[in-house]
């Protein structure tokens, strides 16, 4: 680790151990992924500043060899209260370093200061306010230059409180009776967007997408959609838990609620992946169990004929006590029988659920909905239930179950009044170029957009942009 210098008014570096619980359950976001990033020089192509901030450590940025000094700098987009840094060099590290705050990117502060700098993972908490973070090196620990696979900036944005994003609105979410509620307890209405499967459609996930989202669409809550089979999951675990941790630091950091959506559906029966979803859950709730933002949802679509409401509830017995163990807080969602669909798909109904619900505290129960597949008896069931258990409709879609046909708006608008009377709160599918209807953009839209406005959008995209924008009362 770093030794700090004695200079007032700076940063220190924490013990490794301490360093692991910080990044583990960081308070704050992490606000740096993705931004603009500049850099004093660039050592060859391949290794230019916004390698620095892409979440890969496998990826990095280099300044040229043997010149000092040099420096690398990301502009977070606004200003923030910027509360902690993570530094993880290559082997060409600084041994003399400054990291700096500026309001405008020209008149820098120091946040923290070291002349002892040995490489490795650096773990700053500090305290500084700025929209711009800087790492500005003054002394080369090698001959070579300065190189960092990752620059980290944990913080928020400044301001907060009360009004702004939505978890700055609401906090901590939980199961009132058989309502979602804020932190005050006030019954709310989320309304939000899924992705489409993050093994096909990552690229419509960025940070110019997710700007869009969360301030020109105003959503609330982003379902981070992880297909376990059909090339998803199970083909290479790391590397999609690694996103789902990437996608949540950025909805994160964008003041919007995450759904980590298990997306088991072929097969439906959600025991066949109950190992892995152990596997996985523990990881995302020991990481994010300090954030206010987060829901699991631990079972998409159970489905099939041996898949009953007991096979279904003791899954979720099984799997409920894993998450509470490092996660007792946040809201958990339960997938229902036949396809989420509170039995109807499968000849059955919500009473099934009402005579034996799962035994433990804040969940609710989801719903899935295509309207031009699913009339009047899901609408019926879906009014009953709401008066008698916590319902979250986690998908929906204007068209066919497949996600694909005609849009039946008017039905949808049937749904959506009945969710608003009843504050029920919705996500629509999908946030994607797919080709068929149910997905908002434009095929070729992703991964350069542009994504804010109507420009862009497919007839399905309008409808639901106007009316995720047209916000709950928080």
């Amino acid at each position: 680790m770093v030794a700090a210098m004695a200079l007032p008014l700076v940063g220190v570096p924490i013990s490794a151990g301490a360093a692991t619980a910080r990044a583990v359950a960081a308070a704050d976001p992490l606000v740096s992924q993705g931004r603009t990033v500049t850099a004093s020089s660039v050592e060859v192509a391949g290794l230019e500043p916004d390698k620095a901030v892409d979440g890969s450590t496998s990826t990095r940025w280099a300044s040229e060899e043997g010149v000092d000094p040099q420096w690398i700098r990301v502009d977070l987009g606004s200003a923030h209260n910027v509360s902690w840094v993570r530094l993880n060099w290559e082997a060409a590290y600084a041994g003399a370093y400054r990291v700096q705050t500026s309001a405008d990117g020209s008149t820098w502060t120091d946040v923290y200061s070291t002349t002892a700098g040995d490489g490795a993972i650096d773990d700053l908490t500090v305290s500084g306010q700025g929209r711009y973070v800087q790492v500005h090196g003054t002394q080369r620990g090698t001959p070579y230059g300065y190189s960092l696979w990752e620059l980290e900036v944990y913080g928020a944005p400044t301001g907060g409180g009360g009004g702004g994003t939505p978890v700055q609105a609401n906090g901590q979410l939980r199961v009132c009776g058989i309502k979602l509620c804020n932190e005050n307890g006030k019954q709310i209405q989320l309304r939000g967007m899924s992705s489409h499967g993050i093994q096909w459609y990552s690229q419509c996930l960025n940070t110019a997408s997710l700007d869009a989202l969360a301030n020109d669409w105003k959503a609330d809550v982003l379902r981070i959609s992880m297909y376990i089979q059909e090339g998803g999951y199970e083909t290479n675990p790391r590397l999609f838990t690694d996103r789902v941790h990437s996608l949540i630091e950025l909805a994160t950091a964008r003041g919007m609620y995450a759904i980590v959506d298990w997306h088991m559906l072929d097969p439906g029966d959600p025991m066949y992946n109950l190992a892995r979803a152990k596997t996985f859950f523990t990881e995302i709730a020991q990481r994010h169990n300090a954030k206010k933002n987060v829901l699991y949802e631990i079972a998409n679509e159970p489905n099939g004929d041996a898949v009953t409401w007991p096979v279904i509830r003791d899954y979720a017995h099984q799997l409920i006590p894993v998450i509470r163990q490092h996660d007792p807080d946040a809201p958990i969602l339960v997938g229902t029988r036949a396809w989420s669909s509170l039995g109807v798909s499968g000849g059955g109904n919500e009473t099934e659920i009402v005579n034996s619900p799962v035994n433990a505290a804040n969940i609710m129960y989801t719903f899935h909905f295509y309207a031009a597949s699913h009339g009047t008896e899901y609408l019926n069931t879906l009014s009953r239930a709401a008066d008698r258990l916590p319902i979250f409709v986690t998908e929906f879609g204007t068209q066919s179950a497949s996600g694909d046909g005609a849009d039946n708006f008017s039905r949808s608008q049937q749904y959506l009044d009945l969710l608003a009377q009843k504050k029920i709160s919705w996500v629509n599918w999908n946030y994607s170029d797919d080709f068929r209807t149910g997905a908002v953009f434009r095929t070729g839209t992703c991964p350069n957009g542009s994504f804010a406005g109507t420009g862009n959008l497919k007839e399905a995209g309008v409808w639901i942009r106007d009316r995720i924008r047209t916000a709950d009362d928080f």
